[in-house]
């Protein structure tokens, strides 16, 4: 019988916890580019239903970078156990 590859073991885990981490570090990111720019050039603060997420209101924009965030840490968890797996497979 053979083992499944470890991204596939934890694909929920990866999906969970890259999104979790990447929006939480994506807000961050947002919180400083408010107090950077105040609403700058944006001429709608877009904070009700769609419009919170259309990446031209300001808050849409800061919700997109999120989402950005949330994606690649996702990307970047399947990098990390593909090659952690890899290892594995190489020491076994």
């Amino acid at each position: 019988m053979q083992k499944k590859s470890l991204t596939s073991r934890a694909f929920w885990v990866t999906i969970i916890a890259g999104m979790v981490t990447g929006m939480g570090n994506g807000s961050v990111f947002g919180a400083a580019l408010m107090c950077l720019l105040g609403r700058g050039e944006f001429n709608d603060w877009g904070g009700w239903f769609g419009a919170a997420y259309d990446p031209s209101t300001f808050t849409g924009f800061i919700d997109a970078c999120m989402i950005l965030f949330g994606l690649m840490y996702v990307v970047i968890m399947v990098v990390g156990l593909k090659r952690h797996d890899a290892l594995e497979k190489a020491a076994a």
